[in-house]
């Protein structure tokens, strides 16, 4: 079949090259966003789904908007659209492109955690689970007919990086069923169960600030969430009877440890930093101060003092 591949974020890399290194199919296009300016200089940077397609001799469109690439979707005579990870929501007039099918791959078992953080919301929300969806695209909000469904454990020690790495490794092998199940003419529709969806939201570097209330378990979860993006933070005083920020890129439960009834109260500050939660006490393990480097929170203590009774914000 001759397939579209319409994609942005490095979730879909994996899939992509498949698509590239299959005998069975044909990838004529890949649609990506437009570059974008980065850095101070502002020089416009290849995204990596862009710098792969070109790397295969595999043409590349980029418009600003699906809409306005119509008719060069339509000549491209595409049996299929593979859509991972786009950030725009497809009009019907882009839908009705490819002859046979546009498949959407999302990073969760649908209907739950639909939108635009579905891998961190599984962690956040501590689920056992989350996996790959093949869904036949329609104009809503990952609301489109499952294909087929590839369950994924969440593990323990799962970050937002580790579990979206898994998760695209085990896109390719999803996306290459579904597409064997509709050349045969026997793909599934499944429609979903909207009464159990779960909605996820585009996430930023404010939702990263930590609330010391809550249970140590929970506060484990999104820092393990949200890292490597939006990342964790609190507010620590300083000398000047001010706050500063202090990212929080690794952190631990202390099972048993006795807390202060006040979250955010710092039990311990010596070679380990401790920090009394809402319920339950939290050990963090690395650190980094605004303009500083990611370093232990021993190494960490040794320039920052912090002494037991202070409350992290």
């Amino acid at each position: 079949m001759r397939i579209v591949f319409i994609g942005a974020g490095d979730i879909g890399l994996p899939s992509l090259e498949a698509l590239t290194a299959t005998p069975d199919h044909e990838l004529v296009a890949v649609v990506t966003q437009p570059d974008k300016p980065v850095g101070r200089s502002q020089k416009l940077a290849l995204s990596t789904i862009k710098l792969r397609a070109l790397a295969a001799g595999v043409p590349v469109l980029q418009p600003e908007r699906m809409g306005n690439a119509v008719g060069e979707l339509q000549a491209l005579r595409a049996d299929v659209f593979v859509v991972v990870a786009y950030g725009q929501i497809l009009s019907r007039t882009v839908l009705d492109i490819p002859t046979k099918a546009c498949l959407n791959i999302h990073a969760s078992l649908l209907p739950r955690h639909r939108g635009a953080s579905p891998i961190q919301a599984a962690i956040r929300e501590g689920d056992a689970e989350t996996g790959i969806t093949v869904m036949w695209m329609d104009e809503g909000l990952d609301t489109g007919d499952v294909l087929l469904r590839e369950p994924v454990a969440i593990a323990p020690d799962d970050t937002g990086g580790t579990l979206h790495d898994r998760l695209a490794a085990a896109a390719p092998g999803c996306l290459m069923r579904a597409l064997s199940a509709i050349t045969a003419g026997h793909a599934p529709r499944v429609p979903q169960d909207s009464s159990r969806a779960t909605l996820t939201k585009k996430l930023e570097r404010l939702h990263g600030r930590i609330v010391w209330d809550q249970r140590a378990e929970e506060i484990d979860r999104i820092i393990r969430a949200y890292q490597p993006w939006p990342g964790t933070y609190c507010l620590f005083p300083t000398d000047e009877g001010k706050t500063a920020p202090l990212k929080v890129h690794r952190a631990k439960i202390i099972e048993g440890a006795e807390a202060c009834p006040i979250g955010g109260t710092v039990i311990a500050a010596d070679n380990r930093l401790l920090v009394a939660c809402g319920r339950g006490v939290i050990e963090l393990i690395e650190l980094q101060a605004e303009g500083g480097k990611r370093m232990s929170a021993g190494d960490y203590l040794r320039g920052h003092p912090l002494a037991a009774g202070m409350r992290l914000q």
